[in-house]
C-alpha cells in the first residue's frame, strides 16, 4: 500500500500465520490466503484446514505446508504452535460461523492473534463471551469486514467525519444477491448448505451472511451507532429454515446536538439480476454521498444545490485516508481482493506494533471484536423484531 512508513513495514519479518478451515474447495480460504500475501506481510506455515484428518492433510500438501504443521484439529494446532519457538503468531479462522467461538478462544487464550471471518459467532451469547476472552487475552482480534478496506469507502468515512455532509440525516445500505433464488441447498451445494442451516449459520440467513456487511459498512462510513431497528424477515424459498430477504428500518443514536439519523437496510439472496450489489448512501444537511461496490474506485458526492461530483481513487479530491490504502496509480482498478488485503495489512501493522510494545498508529483502522458483537446483536435484533411483526427492538 502506498502509505507512510511502507518501506519500514517491508523490512518487518513476515508474520507467521496459521489457518483454521479454508481447505480444498473453500472459496473464502483462498481469498484470505491471497489477501494475506498481496502486501507480503505474512507467511502461511501451519493449518487445521478441514474437519476430517484426511482432507486436512491433502489440503496441507496442496498448499505446500510441512506435514508436521498440518493438524487434524484446531485445538491440537493451538496447543502445539503455542509451544514452538517458531510457532504461529496469528491465525486466520475461515470456518462456518458455529466454529468461530471455540476456535478463536483456543488461540486467544494462548496469546495468538486472531483474524476471523464474519459474523463473529453464531449467537449473541457466544459473541459476548468471545469479546471477554479477547479483552483478557492481550492478543489482537481482527474481524474481516473486508468492504471497509476499499479506498473510496475510507474516503467517504473521512469526508463525513470532516463535516462535508453536515449533520447526517439518512443512511441507506443494501446488499442484494440472487444465488439462493432456488433451493440450491437441497442439491448439496456446500456453500449453500451451511449458510441455510441454523446449527451452523446461527439465527440469521441473509441477515447474518450479507446483512451484517451492509450494517457494518453503514456504521463504518457514517460514524453512527445504531439505537434500534424494526425488521421484516422472509424465507421465500419453500422449506428454507433461515431468512433469505430482509427489510430493516434503522434508528441511530443522536450525535451531539444533531437530531438522530434514520436509515434503511435491505439484504436479499433471492433478487434475480443481482450478484453482489453492495451499496451505501449517506445524506446530510450539506450534501450526499453514494458508493457502489460494482464501481469501487468511484465515489459520488453532491453538495446541496450544486452539481454532482465524481471523486476517483487517487484522483483530484481524494484524500489521505483513501491514499494510504491505495496501491497503484489512479485509473488502474483496485477491487475486492485488494480491499481484503487492506484488512490484513492493517492487522499486520497492529501486530508488529504489539510485538514492539508500541501504540498502533491512529491511522490504522480495522474491524474489531466489538464490531463483531454489534453485528451479531444486529442479527439477533432483526430476528426478534420480525417475530414480533416488525416491532421496534433496541440493539
Amino acid at each position: 500500500m502506498a502509505i507512510e512508513g511502507s518501506s519500514a513495514d517491508a523490512r518487518e519479518p513476515r508474520i507467521r500465520l496459521g489457518m483454521v478451515g479454508g481447505g480444498a474447495g473453500a472459496f473464502i480460504g483462498a481469498v484470505h490466503r491471497i489477501a494475506a500475501r498481496i502486501d507480503d506481510q505474512y507467511e502461511l506455515i501451519a493449518g487445521a484446514l478441514s474437519s476430517t484428518p484426511e482432507k486436512a492433510m491433502a489440503s496441507g500438501r496442496d498448499l505446500g505446508l510441512d506435514p508436521s504443521r498440518t493438524y487434524s484439529s484446531y485445538r491440537e494446532m493451538a496447543i502445539r504452535e503455542a509451544k514452538l519457538k517458531n510457532g504461529i503468531e496469528a491465525v486466520s479462522i475461515v470456518t462456518p460461523n458455529h466454529v468461530h467461538y471455540d476456535a478463536a478462544k483456543e488461540f486467544l487464550k494462548r496469546g495468538i492473534h486472531v483474524i476471523c471471518d464474519k459474523p463473529l459467532t453464531s449467537n449473541l451469547a457466544d459473541a459476548k463471551k468471545l469479546k471477554k476472552v479477547a479483552d483478557e487475552s492481550g492478543a489482537l482480534f481482527i474481524l474481516t469486514h473486508n468492504y471497509t478496506g476499499y479506498p473510496m469507502v475510507r474516503q467517504a468515512r473521512e469526508m463525513i467525519a470532516n463535516g462535508d455532509l453536515g449533520d447526517i440525516r439518512l443512511v441507506q445500505a443494501e446488499y442484494p444477491q440472487d444465488w439462493l433464488t432456488e433451493a440450491v441447498e437441497q442439491t448439496g451445494a456446500k456453500q449453500a448448505v451451511w449458510r441455510t442451516d441454523p446449527a451452523q449459520s446461527g439465527a440469521g440467513g441473509s441477515t447474518g451472511d450479507i446483512g451484517t456487511h451492509a450494517y457494518n459498512l453503514a456504521s463504518f462510513v457514517s460514524g453512527l451507532e445504531l439505537d434500534s431497528l424494526a425488521a421484516d424477515l422472509d424465507s421465500f424459498v419453500e422449506g428454507r429454515r433461515l431468512d433469505d430477504n430482509a427489510h430493516v428500518m434503522l434508528r441511530f443514536k443522536a450525535k451531539g446536538s444533531e437530531k438522530p439519523a434514520k436509515g434503511m437496510l435491505w439484504c436479499s439472496q433471492v433478487a434475480p439480476g443481482h450478484e453482489n450489489g453492495l451499496k451505501v448512501r449517506v445524506y446530510g444537511t450539506k450534501g450526499g454521498l453514494e458508493w457502489v461496490q460494482a464501481d469501487p474506485n468511484y465515489l459520488w458526492f453532491t453538495p446541496f444545490g450544486d452539481q454532482k461530483r465524481l471523486i476517483t481513487r487517487g484522483g483530484a479530491g481524494s484524500g489521505a485516508a483513501a491514499g494510504r490504502v491505495s496501491r497503484i496509480p489512479s485509473g488502474h482498478p483496485e477491487g475486492y481482493l485488494e480491499a481484503f488485503a487492506t484488512i490484513y495489512t492493517e492487522a499486520a501493522r497492529a501486530i508488529n506494533a504489539a510485538k514492539k510494545g508500541k501504540p498502533v498508529d491512529p491511522a490504522v483502522v480495522y474491524p474489531t471484536v466489538d464490531d463483531g458483537v454489534k453485528g451479531v446483536a444486529f442479527v439477533d435484533a432483526c430476528v426478534a423484531s420480525s417475530k414480533r411483526n416488525g416491532a421496534w427492538v433496541k440493539v
